[in-house]
């Protein structure tokens, strides 16, 4: 069975949303943020000290997109991929690359400089200039969905999946209320699907079962 290590509200939740999506079966392992610092056994596993982990057989993966491509096309065939068939091909592994790539990226240094640091050490400076990046950059989101329900292929793929998460993250670090009118509508959508529920309160679930405290949001 898939085992994916997870973090409440990390990236790790882009697996759990398309292991949710897909109805496959898996063993959610709940673990405190930043597990480097507050489970250090965790860095036998994975010495990266990173989330997401998963384990599928002998197959070890720590990259919560790659993990999500991973899944779609071992355990498919399934709509949520796009195939090289496909004239969105192109555009859907531009989607699965920017995920982290150019959107997580900048809102980690805010996250870090705004909650995860000592409160002597947090930086107002550093965390504006990243959330402004952020927001820069989401101006691809709020072109693609301009004119259209998703981002690519005329569905939902694991495209929206992986920038999904991103504005899942945006919302908890402060800075959903700069999205344009196109990415806040979307959001709303993707939040309205059954299987984003059913991985937010597999996350809750496992939580609470494990006695691992929920992060605290902005």
């Amino acid at each position: 069975m898939i085992t994916l290590y997870h973090c409440d509200a990390a990236r790790s939740f882009r697996p759990l949303w398309m292991l949710e999506e897909m109805g496959l079966p898996y063993e959610l392992k709940m673990l405190p943020f930043p597990p480097r610092v507050f489970a250090k056994e965790y860095l036998v596993l994975n010495p990266l000290g990173t989330i997401p982990f998963m384990v599928d057989g002998e197959t070890k993966m720590t990259e919560s997109s790659g993990i999500c491509h991973y899944l779609g096309v071992k355990y498919g065939p399934t709509p949520l991929m796009v195939g090289p068939e496909d004239p969105a091909y192109g555009a859907f592994l531009n989607w699965m690359y920017f995920s982290d790539a150019t959107l997580t990226f900048p809102q980690t240094l805010v996250l870090r400089y705004t909650q995860l640091e000592p409160e002597e050490r947090r930086n107002p400076q550093v965390a504006g200039d990243y959330a402004k990046w952020f927001l820069g950059r989401l101006r691809a989101v709020e072109a693609a969905t301009a004119n259209a329900e998703t981002l690519c292929a005329g569905r939902f793929t694991a495209a929206d999946i992986v920038i999904g998460y991103a504005l899942r993250l945006a919302s908890n670090i402060g800075l959903a209320k700069d999205f344009g009118p196109n990415v806040a509508a979307y959001w709303a959508r993707l939040q309205q699907r059954d299987g984003f529920k059913r991985a937010v309160a597999a996350e809750q679930k496992a939580g609470a079962e494990q006695n691992v405290a929920a992060r605290v949001r902005a």
